[in-house]
């Protein structure tokens, strides 16, 4: 599972390395939770939705595959934001949404933000694309 900042640095070409390893794996094992593809969508509100951008966006939302938020998925939020709140662990509601989309769907998170790094929980496992 993508995180936002990972399909940003892919959508952008930012990073040959992202790149190239998304390049590795079939489409068909790529996800992004719908919270991501908010955020992505936000990102090109906030810039006016600039037309090239749009559509980068746009195609990348359609090769990917989209995890909508379930029952299950909130129900791992509460555990998860419970478990972080008692052992002092601060991520954005965002991020938090994220992993916790991760940990249900039994995905490897792909990010390059450091904060998801405190989450000691056990179930999230991560990976850094740009440093892996």
């Amino acid at each position: 599972m993508l995180d936002t900042n990972m399909a940003s640095y892919v959508i952008n070409g930012k990073s040959v390395a992202a790149r190239k390893r998304l390049a590795t794996l079939p489409m068909d094992r790529i996800f992004v939770s719908v919270v991501t593809e908010a955020e992505l969508l936000y990102g090109c509100a906030r810039k006016g939705h600039p037309e090239v951008l749009a559509q980068v966006i746009k195609r990348f939302l359609l090769r990917v595959n989209v995890l909508p938020w379930d029952r299950e998925t909130a129900a791992v939020y509460a555990d998860l934001r419970a478990s972080c709140n008692k052992s002092g662990v601060s991520l954005s509601a965002l991020d938090m949404m994220i992993a916790a989309h991760a940990i249900a769907s039994n995905s490897v998170l792909v990010t390059h933000d450091k904060a998801y790094r405190h989450v000691s929980d056990g179930a999230l496992v991560i990976e850094d694309w740009l440093t892996d």
